[in-house]
């Protein structure tokens, strides 16, 4: 009988103390004491440093692969928990490999399928994933207290500038200072906070890039991002902070046609919670309090912070083509225009993937913006039919009244054949085998038509809503109508943000106008979450 083991440790000081060597001498001696069992050495299955939380293990998808083509027929463990230590994945796992024809046996506690070994087995398993959970919490809070004492760092990866022990990576008494990276970083403080003309981060990044030097992740070309990074890390000023950050969901879009961004971080903001570490420091204290004033300086005059021009589709203009955001620009003649992004991303550029969308006169599009603004808003009832396709409420009242009443009629109809046919069974006019089967035809029937009176209701419900809704956009529409003649550029940018999500231009400069409708009240109070 061909016969597999399978051997797992969690840990990398499990790893380095051989135990899952000694795991696999014991599944391999126990081998040898049967006559019959054969195993080779390509049915060894192991993970070193893969916990039993996850079934993403290289070992274990091996195992999986090859149970699947009935490479063996028993599969020997030490333990329930080198299997896994949540419940449900052994049970998933033993079930998976009992239907491919591959019975599974621990070392430690052969099983059997007597329902006293089954019920031992889910024991074992709820107290292995009852022992993970408490070891991860312990973990955790044994993790804190040595971030509170100084004694662990909080990095996984050294941070640019800095060298860490191989023997002890985690401790903040043998972080070194990377001579060669560190001067990258003293240049890039002396750059910013430089007197003078003050210049901004993606000139730094210019910089950085041109000189040839590579970035923390070893490339060629420096981001903004990068750069700013460095600049707001009070690493560089001797003390490693560490946060402990909660996730919450995307509030805004990294790009207008794209979906909602992934789960960011919400760092607290109880100074309580961060932790400082003290490490060696790369710049003075002053240094740094003068680049994180500098930069607060510069926020204002940032582009997308600029008002100097009046843009009334300010950040709202997408490119078809590339995807990007198209931002405003004005010429030292005084012409407006908006331009794709695309054009000048440095990204693009280096992928000689540049965006050749034409310029878009500002003025002439936000005028025709505007104007159909004004169309859209004085015509409720072009909202009303587009919120009636979104809601797929294509039935008229008088239709659904019709159907509801033809549906229940026929529901009653069926309750009174129901009746006769009970009543002719009882009188021994047919047998009991005529009765069964009509009177399965007859629930099936029934169960079809209560079926299609749920949707019904279901399609009335939601038509009401959808006329609420609509009643709702055209009283929003007779109270904003009025005003519209005599708002000036702040009343119509504010109107703008509140009821066009998005402006898309494609090649043939032709539009593509994204509202968004309140259709409740309030919601005429909130601006829509656009992306910058």
């Amino acid at each position: 009988m061909e016969i597999a083991i399978y051997a797992r440790v969690s840990t990398e000081r499990q790893q380095q103390t051989q135990t899952i060597t000694l795991q696999i001498e014991r599944l391999q001696a126990h081998v040898t004491q049967q006559a019959h069992w054969h195993l080779t050495e390509t049915h060894i299955y192991r993970d070193d440093g893969y916990s039993g939380a996850t079934l993403n293990r290289p070992g274990l998808d091996r195992l999986r692969d090859a149970a699947a083509l009935g490479a063996f027929e028993l599969l020997l463990i030490t333990a329930p928990d080198r299997l896994a230590r949540n419940l449900a994945h052994q049970a998933l796992l033993i079930e998976e490999l009992r239907r491919l024809g591959c019975r599974v046996e621990f070392l430690e506690r052969p099983m059997r399928d007597d329902p006293h070994d089954q019920l031992l087995l889910q024991i074992r398993g709820a107290v292995a994933e009852y022992e993970r959970t408490l070891i991860a919490e312990r973990m955790r809070r044994g993790r804190q207290a040595k971030l509170r004492n100084g004694l662990l760092l909080p990095w996984t990866v050294p941070l640019y500038g800095y060298t860490l022990d191989p023997a002890a990576p985690r401790d903040p008494q043998r972080v070194q200072i990377n001579p060669a990276q560190a001067a990258v970083v003293q240049q890039v403080f002396a750059w910013y906070t430089a007197s003078g003309t003050p210049v901004s981060i993606e000139w730094i990044a210019k910089q950085l890039t041109a000189q040839q030097i590579p970035t923390p992740k070893g490339k060629s070309r420096w981001h903004p991002a990068s750069v700013r990074n460095i600049l707001c890390n009070t690493a560089y000023a001797g003390h490693a902070h560490f946060d402990p950050a909660r996730q919450q969901p995307g509030q805004r879009r990294r790009c207008g046609l794209g979906p909602w961004g992934r789960s960011r971080k919400a760092y607290p903001v109880v100074p309580e919670d961060v932790i400082m570490i003290p490490v060696p420091a790369i710049v003075s204290p002053e240094t740094f309090a003068a680049a994180q004033g500098r930069m607060e300086r510069n926020l204002p005059l940032a582009r997308r912070n600029n008002t100097r021009h009046d843009y009334l589709l300010r950040g709202l203009v997408s490119c078809a083509r590339c995807r990007y955001a198209c931002l405003a620009r004005t010429t030292h003649t005084g012409y407006n225009y908006y331009a794709c992004t695309g054009r000048t991303h440095p990204e693009r550029v280096g992928m000689a993937e540049r965006c050749t969308a034409a310029y878009m006169p500002a003025t002439a599009l936000d005028d025709l913006v505007w104007q159909d603004l004004r169309r859209l808003l004085a015509q409720p009832a072009l909202i009303s039919h587009a919120l009636t396709r979104a809601q797929a409420g294509e039935w008229l009242p008088q239709e659904l009244q019709a159907r509801r009443q033809t549906l229940a009629k026929n529901l009653s109809t069926l309750e009174r054949q129901q009746a006769r046919l009970l009543d002719a069974y009882l009188a021994d006019i047919i047998g009991q085998d005529e009765f069964a089967r009509k009177r399965k035809e007859l629930r099936q029937t029934q169960q079809g038509l209560t079926q299609q009176l749920r949707q019904l209701e279901a399609q009335a419900r939601q038509h009401l809503q959808t006329t609420e809704l609509a009643s709702g956009v055209h009283d929003f529409c007779q109270r904003i109508q009025p005003t519209l003649e005599n708002l000036n550029f702040a009343q119509r940018r504010q109107l703008v943000e509140l009821l066009i999500d998005r402006v898309i231009i494609n090649n043939d400069h032709e539009l593509e106008i994204h509202y968004v409708i309140p259709t409740a009240q309030a919601g005429a109070n909130f601006p829509f979450v656009i992306c910058d």
